[in-house]
């Protein structure tokens, strides 16, 4: 079925599909349409929906329905999630799967409501206490919304562990088509939850290993569980990225203006090509150093003062010469500025013209 869909409702559209029937959150602008489109169309499928009086309280309601083996989730963003920071880290310790929707706002603090990419260090580097990932998966338009939705639900069962859905103000409140098709609903058992049964009897849910031998197993048993989702997870997509002397790396929204700049560099004789993580962790390192093996220059553009550049740094160690452009405050990255950039750091800047 095509529809006309906003991104913050094709997030929940997407969740339905995956088999998520149990959402517990808080409203909060630019996310805040997830929350009433799930209090909307949850009960409708038998499922829950639960406005908590906090996000700690929703974070910790979350913690409860995936212990008892439900496919569950919530959204926020910015303030939002920071008081669910502690939350999430006892998910990851007592490895249960969920799905978080981040839509990014402006900040730090109480910031503005306009959208922002800065919550890139939060999500993807942890944020909690402890030795603990999140998987994390960045869509870049309504579709991916549903998709990546629907992926992030997989790769939570998959590795017992929180997934993040890392999205920018501007994909959450734009409005493009979705296709939605219908799709069989495949969960992993789950004897480990806690059901009420007498089989499920014996299962407890912690976080806590009060013996340093013990809770040093426990870590790293999740660190070989993210060494293996560091291998076979992560993704991305190129444009024009085959041979590029210039490649521009970007996620959410800032890769849509990018692909505009890659056509216009393209135009003026420069072989400039966009790399795109879809997975914002594990980070495809590997793949960008492939797509970056010949470039003169990588220029990583974000919406912050520069936080995924740190990545692409890392997984470059140097091989190529790494530039950032950013703007913060809810403003995104215009093309124009973005190919002047370009032009300028490759020594064309009296060639440029829009």
């Amino acid at each position: 079925m095509r529809q006309l869909c906003k991104g913050n409702v094709a997030v929940v559209k997407g969740a339905l599909l995956a088999g998520c029937k149990t959402y517990y959150g808080y409203p909060i602008t630019p996310a805040s349409e997830i929350a009433e489109t799930a209090a909307e169309y949850m009960p409708q499928v038998g499922g829950i929906f639960l406005q908590a009086e906090s996000e700690v309280a929703a974070i910790n309601m979350v913690y409860g329905a995936a212990s008892a083996g439900q496919r569950v989730m919530t959204a926020s963003s910015g303030p939002g999630l920071s008081l669910m920071q502690e939350g999430i880290s006892y998910l990851a310790g007592s490895e249960l799967p969920c799905v978080i929707v981040d839509v990014v706002r402006g900040g730090p603090g109480l910031g503005n409501i306009a959208p922002e990419q800065s919550d890139y260090f939060a999500v993807v580097k942890g944020g909690g206490h402890g030795n603990y990932k999140n998987l994390v998966v960045a869509p870049a338009s309504v579709q991916e919304m549903a998709d990546l939705t629907m992926l992030a639900f997989e790769l939570a069962d998959r590795y017992r562990n929180p997934a993040v859905v890392l999205a920018d103000g501007f994909i959450g409140q734009m409005m493009e088509p979705l296709q939605l098709m219908e799709r069989q609903i495949v969960e992993p058992a789950k004897p480990w939850a806690v059901r009420g049964t007498a089989e499920t009897r014996k299962n407890l849910i912690s976080s806590i290993y009060l013996e340093t031998a013990e809770l040093e197993a426990h870590v790293m048993k999740l660190d070989a569980k993210y060494k293996k989702a560091a291998e076979e997870e992560a993704r991305h997509e190129l444009y024009f990225a085959d041979d590029p002397e210039v490649l521009l790396v970007g996620y959410g929204i800032t890769s849509r203006v990018l692909r505009t700049v890659v056509d216009r560099a393209r135009r003026e004789g420069v072989r400039a090509g966009l790399f795109r993580p879809i997975t914002l962790w594990p980070f495809p390192a590997e793949a960008l150093r492939k797509a970056a093996r010949r470039a003169h220059m990588v220029l990583a553009v974000e919406m912050s003062t520069g936080q995924m550049v740190e990545d692409v740094r890392l997984s470059l160690d140097g091989r190529v010469n790494v530039e950032f452009y950013g703007r913060t405050g809810g403003n995104v990255p215009l093309a124009d500025e973005v190919s002047k950039e370009v032009f300028m750091r490759m020594g064309m800047v009296a060639e440029w013209g829009v």
